[in-house]
């Protein structure tokens, strides 16, 4: 057991190591979200599995508070709704899942963050389009070299990992650092 707890913290310290090479794209997503906020616009989130989770989870610091007591921000998670999920999946298939609620629900300059490990999700990939189509901005949280979704995405966040738990983690870390940057930069921060 020790062996694979230490393999673990190990594997975890060394991704986390690398995350300073991605300030510059973690800085530019950060000022675009604060943009969009400070123009009334909304940060959509999808993803699967635990990126699912990942999603619900930012929407929800950004909705209710990060580190202080502040005006809500407009964040939705795509994937909360199961009622709309399953209508779209039966309907129209599990790929259009978070696309046909972009099509509905974006506006031109609202961003829709696609979050996912391998950059290989259909549905992920087919929402970053749908959000392109109307102009929003689009962010990849990606992992294992970016898959398709480094080529859709206007912005992207691609943790140098092949590991699902360790580009999940880093991933979550990198939303709790938007979050608390754009709570700084529309000097919500109490």
């Amino acid at each position: 057991m020790k062996k694979t707890i230490e393999r673990n913290l190990a594997e975890h310290q060394e991704v986390s190591s690398q995350l300073q090479t991605l300030d510059n794209a973690i800085e530019q997503i950060a000022i675009i979200m604060i943009n969009a906020l400070k123009n009334g616009k909304t940060i959509f989130w999808c993803g699967n599995g635990g990126s699912a989770s990942d999603a619900q989870h930012l929407a929800g610091e950004l909705i209710g508070r990060f580190k202080g007591d502040r005006k809500p921000l407009k964040s939705i998670s795509l994937n909360a709704d199961s009622a709309v999920m399953t209508c779209i999946v039966n309907d129209y298939g599990y790929e259009h899942i978070f696309s046909r609620q972009v099509e509905a629900l974006g506006e031109e300059g609202d961003i829709l963050v696609g979050i996912s490990t391998s950059g290989q999700s259909a549905n992920v990939n087919l929402a970053l389009n749908a959000a392109k189509n109307k102009k929003m901005h689009t962010v990849g949280f990606l992992g294992k070299g970016g898959g398709q979704a480094l080529e859709i995405a206007d912005h992207a966040i691609v943790i140098p990992s092949e590991s699902t738990a360790r580009i999940q983690e880093m991933h979550i870390t990198i939303g709790h650092i938007l979050c608390e940057l754009i709570e700084e930069g529309l000097g919500l921060n109490v």
